[in-house]
């Protein structure tokens, strides 16, 4: 697996989240915000080891704000594990910079009726990997 949009036989599809990490992977990472809602709520809870975290909480600001301080084209995020139910995306995965690991991660995101991000929750840690 090279990317987010490379998935293995026990991944189910989550075609939004692939979408979206696609995008954060991207040159142009701010065209998650058209992936949103007009009541989009989010927090990323983002640890870069050793107890050292910080949050990212809130609306279409907040997500705006978290991509201001964003590395643009420098991670690579794979989808190890996923699964949707109902309106509910979740995933499992990793970050790599340069093919390495760097972090791993869970994501839950809330859909809409047409497949637009309502909620998401990202916890990021490179303190444990999964190795699938």
């Amino acid at each position: 697996m090279g990317s987010a949009t490379d998935l293995n036989e026990t991944t189910s599809a989550t075609p939004v989240l692939i979408a979206w990490f696609a995008i954060m992977d991207s040159d142009d990472p701010d065209r998650v915000l058209n992936m949103i809602t007009d009541d989009f709520r989010m927090s990323v809870q983002f640890s870069t080891g050793g107890g050292n975290a910080a949050e990212f909480v809130g609306d279409r600001a907040g997500l705006v704000e978290y991509l201001q301080q964003r590395e643009k084209s420098v991670l690579v995020h794979e989808i190890l594990a996923g699964a949707r139910v109902g309106e509910v995306e979740l995933a499992l995965g990793r970050t790599t910079r340069n093919g390495d690991f760097e972090a791993s991660f869970n994501t839950s995101a809330q859909l809409d009726g047409s497949g637009r991000v309502r909620r998401l929750l990202i916890c990021r840690t490179p303190e444990i990997s999964f190795p699938l």
